[in-house]
Order: C-alpha cells, then structure tokens, then sequence
C-alpha cells in the first residue's frame, strides 16, 4: 500500500475501466493507500508476459489487482489476498464479474494456497519490512523463472542501500536472494519496486 497513492490518480485520463472501477470503490471506502499510476503501470507490462498464475498480498480495494487483470492474457488466472474484511468484500465487488479473478479475505501467507505463480506482488505482507514480517519464501511460491515484485522503496542513490539512516535489511535481502536475480527499477524520483526472477 502506498501513502496517497489513491490521490495520485487526480486529474489522470485514459485509465484501463476496471482501474477507473478499483479507484471509484477505493474513494467510496475512504481508502487512500492504492497502488500508484507508475507501479500499476510496471505491474500490467509484467502481467501480460504471464501464462499461468499471479499472485498478490494486500488487495486494498483492488487498483493494483485492476492493473494486473488489465494486463493479463486470456487464460491467467489471478488471486489476491487482503487482511482486512471489508476491504475484501469491496475488492471482490470489483471483479464481480471476472471469474479469472479471486479475492480472498485473509493474511498474506494464504497466498500460498493458490500458487506457485509465474508472477507474485508482495504489497501486504511478504516484504520483510517490518519486524515481524518475515520475507516470503519465493522458492516455494514461484516456478521456476517466476518474477516477484516487492514495492514501494525510496529509490537508493548509493550503495549499500540505506533507509531512515540505517543500511536497508529488507531491501537487501531482495537484490541479493541467491534463488533470485534481481534489480531495482525506478517508478518516479520518490519510488522504486525490486523485480526479481527465480533462477532455474
């Protein structure tokens, strides 16, 4: 979830419609948190190189699920899980009409039930930020040459990676994981997303 990321869509057009959906029932909740243009914009390139499954931790009211479903191939089907119930009803009211697209109310490990995914978007839970937290085990939760996505970093500008003055563990543990061979992209001056692909 990204701090006023809803707001970001303000004054935007030309919007795939089941976004412009996900962020009328995100307004409707008060529920500012949404992923932001540039990274639903990275998620739907990453969804259509997708055959099988995508997984997501932390729906939200569902822009980034949006982002993902607008993307993906015929086919693909896609699973979301987000802790909070109500939030969860709003997202799956959403996608009342996609059958290829699941929302499920629980904690980020019930992903796992749905996997492995060929892409997996850790945005509630699974990042390793937070003590804790611990980081999703992507050996298990992604074929081999899966892509995880771990948002929602301050772009580091020097190396080692350093946040709030401290080396930055949980960023760390993404660009170097011996299962992956990762990068950070930069989305914008403020924000950047680990992409990483399982080795095989």
């Amino acid at each position: 979830m990204t701090l006023h990321g809803t707001g970001a869509y303000a004054g935007l057009s030309g919007l795939p419609p089941l976004v412009g959906r996900a962020l009328d029932a995100a307004r409707a909740q008060s529920f500012g948190y949404s992923c932001r243009p540039e990274q639903g914009r990275l998620l739907q390139v990453l969804a259509g190189g997708v055959g099988g499954r995508i997984g997501e931790t932390g729906t939200g009211v569902g822009v980034g699920l949006a982002w993902l479903a607008s993307g993906a191939r015929a086919g693909v089907r896609l699973f979301s899980v987000e802790r909070e119930p109500e939030r969860a009803r709003a997202a799956a009211g959403v996608f009342h009409d996609r059958p290829d697209v699941t929302v499920a109310c629980g904690d980020w490990r019930d992903i796992a039930a749905y996997g492995p995914f060929e892409l997996l978007v850790l945005d509630g839970g699974g990042q390793g930020k937070v003590s804790g937290d611990p980081a999703a085990d992507v050996e298990r939760l992604l074929v081999p040459g899966g892509t995880v996505v771990v948002d929602d970093f301050t772009p580091a500008d020097r190396w080692p990676p350093r946040f709030g003055g401290d080396v930055d563990r949980a960023r760390l543990h993404w660009l170097e994981h011996p299962a992956l061979r990762s990068t950070e992209v930069r989305l914008a001056p403020d924000l950047s997303a680990v992409v990483g692909t399982r080795r095989w």
